[in-house]
């Protein structure tokens, strides 16, 4: 096991220096001078310069990509004299919009897409595998049916939809709760649910459609296996048969997709977050894109990439735990 995590990690390292070269790659390569493009549209041309002298954009491409990259890992200093900004550990970059260093932008927002995507992950897990096992189980009869149909209708509405939908029942019409806005979990448990209660549903809908079907086939496959034919051959009660030696291993698959999902979601849910205007990553990637700041575009990307890749590798971890011939191979 050691040695596989040593030989993952080293993978993942390689993959996350190829992942920054690309993304460095698009950002420093455009038609238009980079310079301007990091200061944004209203940039004047003494600021346009100054930040080229900052950025090194004089340099060759490959020592600002050495410069870049070593920010990363013990920060940098842009710039020198009067006109220096310092970048601390992990320089991200540095936006020069909101004169911030773009690790501390990603920060801030961080906690908002943290709570958004544990949220929905977990609600969208409970609700999609108890649908996809009690499908699979019940297989050919009107529950299986209205399940699979109804996950369909549901997968087929856009996330937009469904929030504008519940902002109107459950905010306006119903008053039930009041418009979501981010509140810490540290600082009322309660309000941290209520607020946020609806952005988890909005994104567990959809995610627990797909989850249903793609349990359900798994499951439907795994109980087909020679082994679970033994099991019942037994004398195993069928709980027990369906618990441990059918639903451990058609969790494969399933594991294998909440970490891509799990991973994007870390970095924000874009739409959710736009449409219930919750400070989140994926807001702060939107705000970011509509002004053109694009070190904090260029960091958000990164710490997509970062989260997606680091997610696979727990779930390989995890693999181990949910199917034994995982173990044997």
């Amino acid at each position: 096991m050691i040695g596989f995590l040593v030989r993952r990690l080293i993978g993942i390292a390689f993959t996350l220096v190829v992942i920054c070269a690309i993304t460095f790659a698009v950002f420093y390569l455009l038609p238009t001078d980079p310079a301007a493009q990091f200061c944004g549209k209203d940039c004047s041309a003494e600021r346009i310069l100054l930040v080229r002298q900052q950025m090194g954009l004089d340099d060759p491409l490959i020592v600002q990509f050495g410069r870049y990259l070593a920010g990363i890992f013990a920060g940098q200093t842009l710039g020198s004299g009067s006109y220096a900004v310092h970048c601390s550990f992990p320089c991200f970059g540095y936006s020069y919009q909101s004169a911030q260093p773009v690790w501390d932008l990603m920060m801030d927002r961080l906690p908002a897409s943290v709570s958004l995507a544990v949220g929905a992950a977990f609600l969208w897990l409970v609700l999609g595998l108890a649908a996809g096992v009690l499908s699979a189980l019940r297989r050919g009869t009107w529950i299986d049916r209205t399940l699979m149909v109804g996950t369909i209708g549901v997968a087929a509405l856009p996330v937009y939809f469904t929030a504008m939908v519940l902002l109107y029942l459950v905010v306006a019409k119903l008053d039930l709760i009041p418009y979501p806005r981010y509140i810490a979990f540290g600082e009322h448990p309660g309000q941290w649910i209520e607020n946020l209660i609806l952005p988890w549903i909005t994104l567990a809908l959809m995610s627990a459609a797909m989850y249903a079907r793609m349990t359900r086939n798994s499951v439907i496959e795994t109980m087909a296996e020679p082994y679970v034919r033994t099991a019942r051959a037994k004398g195993l009660r069928e709980r027990r048969v369906v618990a441990k030696h059918g639903l451990r291993p058609a969790l494969t698959p399933v594991a294998t997709m909440l970490g891509m999902d799990l991973g994007g979601l870390l970095a924000g849910a874009l739409i959710t977050e736009s449409l219930f205007g919750l400070p989140g990553v994926g807001k702060l990637f939107a705000d970011s894109l509509g002004k053109a700041d694009q070190p904090v575009v260029m960091g958000i990307t990164l710490l997509a990439s970062f989260f997606i890749v680091t997610s696979n590798l727990v779930v390989d971890v995890v693999y181990a735990w949910i199917d034994p011939r995982a173990r044997l191979s």
